[in-house]
């Protein structure tokens, strides 16, 4: 078996499925939204009796999402703008990052768009509280972290005169942090006992990102943790079918939602009753929340709690420090145990050298070394094959169609030439494993993202913009198409030299780190197929036996 065809089958079966996968995201028909008894989308969520709250009542039915007052929150590393009705965070600005398709703009994660909204929304379930369409009292304006301070409050007010009722809800922004802190204080002063049953939500809009190649999917929608059950995805598809497949009772985790590079999170504390949910608001919208069971509030009486909103990049220090299981979020899918080390390693090696382009070509040096008794079997078994190349094509012409005869005298020369041609196929198979997820390493690394390498390449995670690295990947994958042996059939000999060319259309929509991987990869390869197939070549071969 010739190893290096084995190589491009599985590499370039790898790549086939990730273009389904991309082509099922966009294109799959989008079913009918199952009808159901639940309270319209536009209301409160409603919990199940294991929370031991009665039924949010329906809300009235609306178009769209209402605007009015906004306090406009500006820190380090933040914008974000918060509407009176609801308390809504309605958009995020994360100011140290930029759009793929426009360097030039500002990266917005939270957006309050008619036909890409995503929000993070929160409120209380019962009746006669207020929910995420109530409408707060706020001061408008513009809230700027001064110079000195660790943190600012935008503080938010509901009450009910006719039941006494007031709800404050804070937002808490922090200096050179992406975490921001909802704090809701509850004043029962009625006659009346309140169930606080809180809840709290994202809604988005089921699309991928702006700017996200079609030739590179990657995952977008929600996500839950718990420890029984540890991280759960559940794709927009699977709501809209009603598939959801997930923990929904739980005295711990946190819901979020994934996209390329950046999540958002509610981070629950402690070990409060919950139930995670999830909803298909119609017209292509989704929600995805978690109900929080406080207990009973009498008259009299108030109560405060807080659930910290992570909404930023997919840092994997920054997120292991969090809320467990927060880096999870940065998804490896099944090779995560493999990607963990070899990510610790690149990010060291980029400590060293300070150049994420250059931490990449040292981090496939090393990862080539410790990998070289595998493939330099492989290497052989093919420099070997190579060399009975000719005396293959001769038995072929000898014996024609007789197909039989033709194999087992391809055996007697195996034999004769201490040949296994099945060989060198385990070693490279073990290697596999360790370049896919070097490759998913570095497809979700936002620690590269707008980070540059040499001259031309001003951002590793964006395609080579004069397609410099496509072109020396063609190349280079060429060369080792011809280093290695031609198989004798002249249709499998054009397919193997198509392949080369396929793959390098496809790489110029492939983000330049993970192009520079490939060419450093292949440049290192070719030079160890070349100086084993010269040591091969200069080995006597073996006298057939008469």
């Amino acid at each position: 078996m010739d190893n290096q065809r084995l190589i491009l089958f599985i590499v370039f079966s790898f790549t086939l499925l990730l273009l389904w996968e991309a082509w099922q995201d966009q294109n799959a028909p989008v079913p009918e939204t199952p009808t159901t008894a639940s309270a319209p989308a536009t209301g409160a969520p409603t919990p199940t009796q294991a929370l031991n709250a009665p039924p949010a009542p329906a809300a009235a039915p609306t178009s769209g999402f209402a605007k009015g007052q906004r306090a406009v929150v500006e820190t380090d590393v933040l914008r974000a703008s918060i509407d009176a009705n609801g308390g809504d965070l309605r958009e995020l600005k994360l100011l140290t990052y930029r759009e793929t398709e426009d360097k030039n703009q500002i990266l917005t994660l939270f957006e309050d768009s008619a036909t890409r909204p995503y929000l993070a929304q929160s409120g209380l379930v019962g009746e006669g509280l207020p929910t995420h369409r109530s409408v707060f009292e706020l001061n408008p304006g513009t809230y700027r972290l001064a110079g000195g301070a660790a943190q600012l409050q935008v503080p938010l007010v509901w009450s009910d005169p006719a039941t006494g009722v007031r709800v404050e809800k804070t937002y808490i922004f922090k200096r050179g942090s992406y975490q921001v802190s909802v704090q809701t204080r509850v004043i029962n002063g009625g006659d009346k006992p309140i169930d606080l049953t809180p809840y709290y939500q994202f809604t988005r809009h089921g699309e991928a990102p702006r700017g996200e190649s079609f030739f590179l999917y990657t995952y977008t929608g929600p996500a839950f943790y718990t420890d029984a059950r540890k991280f759960q995805k559940v794709a927009f598809k699977d709501i809209q079918e009603g598939k959801a497949d997930f923990e929904k009772s739980a005295d711990n985790g946190w819901v979020g939602l994934v996209q390329h590079h950046f999540v958002s999170a509610w981070l629950p504390q402690g070990n409060v009753k919950r139930e995670y949910y999830t909803r298909s608001l119609g017209e292509g919208l989704y929600a995805a929340g978690v109900i929080l069971a406080e207990g009973t509030l009498e008259p009299g009486q108030q109560k405060t709690f807080t659930v910290p909103l992570y909404a930023g990049p997919q840092t994997q220090t920054a997120l292991e420090k969090i809320a467990p299981g927060l880096e999870l979020s940065r998804d490896y899918g099944w090779l995560t145990p493999l990607a963990y080390p070899i990510f610790w390693a690149l990010e060291k090696i980029e400590r060293i050298v300070g150049n994420w382009g250059w931490a990449i070509i040292i981090l496939t040096i090393l990862i080539k070394l410790a990998l070289y008794p595998l493939s330099a079997a492989g290497y052989k078994s093919m420099a070997k094959m190579k060399k009975l190349t000719p005396r293959l094509k001769l038995l072929k012409d000898t014996y024609g169609d007789d197909r039989a005869k033709l194999h087992q005298a391809m055996a007697e020369m195996y034999k004769t030439e201490k040949i296994n041609p099945l060989g060198g196929c385990l070693p490279i198979l073990i290697q596999i494993p360790v370049f896919i997820a070097l490759y998913w390493v570095l497809l979700a690394a936002v620690e590269m993202r707008g980070a540059p390498w040499l001259g031309w390449i001003t951002d590793l995670t964006a395609p080579d913009p004069w397609f410099i690295l496509p072109i020396l990947m063609g190349i280079t994958s060429i060369l080792q198409v011809k280093l290695n042996p031609q198989p004798m059939d002249p249709m499998q000999a054009k397919i193997m030299m198509i392949m080369p060319v396929a793959f390098t259309v496809m790489f110029v929509f492939f983000p330049a780190g993970l192009v520079l991987y490939w060419v450093v990869n292949n440049i290192l390869s070719i030079a160890q197929q070349w100086a084993i197939n010269r040591q091969v070549e200069g080995a006597p071969a073996h006298k057939a036996k008469d």
